[in-house]
């Protein structure tokens, strides 16, 4: 899968495209079916399918400082889309000047002159062009008039997660915000993964017995809510089940939130300064304050027993 950031990188002589465009944040079950939609079209039709979105998020732009929290940063939401077949992401940087530019301006420089769509597939509330005056039903009378067909997608999907409330980026947010990994999978087809650089801590979990990775997270990620998990911690390629700490460690009057991942019988590890990424399978408990450290100690152990038996056996789908 070919990569691109800025319309500069899109090599000339760029053939026929089929191509879907929106913030994508998370790649959810919802957007899954657009993405697999405009692949199944680009090799039906002999062409390339190109997905585009935007970095930063729009919102952090046009209202600076409401940037939502980010289900998945975006080389992984490239991954993601890469997994799905599409040949070629085009990640285009969101700045005042291109905010402002008009739903045919951003047609013509994006679809037309860029990625010569011949097709274009969207969910049903689409926006796109300044102040989003622009629509599918918009967006189809262009197509017409630069040769290209505009196909909706339904991607609201509805299960059991949140009550069964239509599927959306928004609903796996406030999943992951109430700790509820189990509906946040069910949306994002796949745990809820935060990543970041190892860093040194308090190194309290070392003096217990339970060294923990300390992952300083990417800006805006969305961290779950404070609590023990189970999950996994992946290093240099290595997985390993984890029971994953979140919160201000309330027993030694910790104020800084971090994200520790303790890999369950793993020893000597030293992941300082490495990139890695923490998997979020279930919450266990939450954040509590101990009077004593054995009593820490043995729900501790508890957690790790409790989080060795959920991922046993899990492929972390």
């Amino acid at each position: 899968m070919q990569r691109w950031r800025g319309l500069e990188e899109v090599p000339d002589g760029w053939g026929r495209s089929v191509v879907t465009i929106g913030s994508f944040d998370g790649v959810h079950r919802g957007h899954q079916l657009i993405i697999g939609r405009a692949v199944e079209r680009a090799r039906a039709l002999g062409a390339a399918s190109v997905v585009v979105f935007f970095d930063p998020h729009p919102s952090e732009v046009v209202r600076p400082g409401s940037h939502p929290p980010l289900l998945a940063a975006p080389h992984r939401r490239a991954e993601l889309m890469g997994e799905l077949g599409v040949d070629a992401v085009l990640i285009l940087p969101f700045t005042q000047e291109f905010s402002r530019e008009t739903p045919e301006e951003f047609v013509r420089q994006v679809l037309v002159d860029a990625l010569h769509a011949c097709a274009v597939v969207e969910g049903p509330n689409f926006r796109f062009g300044h102040r989003a005056a622009g629509d599918v039903a918009r967006l189809a009378e262009l197509g017409e008039k630069h040769g290209f067909d505009v196909e909706v997608v339904d991607l609201y999907l509805d299960g059991r997660a949140g009550g069964g409330a239509p599927f959306s980026s928004t609903l796996a947010r406030r999943l992951v915000a109430e700790g509820e990994m189990g509906g946040a999978a069910e949306v994002l087809g796949r745990c809820h993964r935060v990543e970041g650089v190892v860093v040194r801590g308090a190194q309290r979990g070392r003096e217990l017995g339970y060294p923990t990775a300390n992952v300083e997270t990417l800006p805006h990620t969305a961290i779950p809510a404070d609590g023990v998990y189970a999950g996994w911690l992946t290093a240099d390629g290595e997985r390993m089940p984890a029971a994953i700490s979140v919160g201000t460690n309330p027993t030694f009057d910790g104020t800084a939130r971090t994200v520790e991942a303790y890999a369950i019988d793993r020893v000597g590890l030293d992941l300082y300064g490495l990139h890695v990424t923490v998997d979020f399978l279930a919450f266990l408990r939450g954040m509590e304050r101990f009077g004593t450290v054995d009593a820490l100690l043995e729900r501790m152990a508890d957690d790790v027993k409790r989080a060795r038996e959920l991922t046993d056996g899990h492929d972390g789908r």
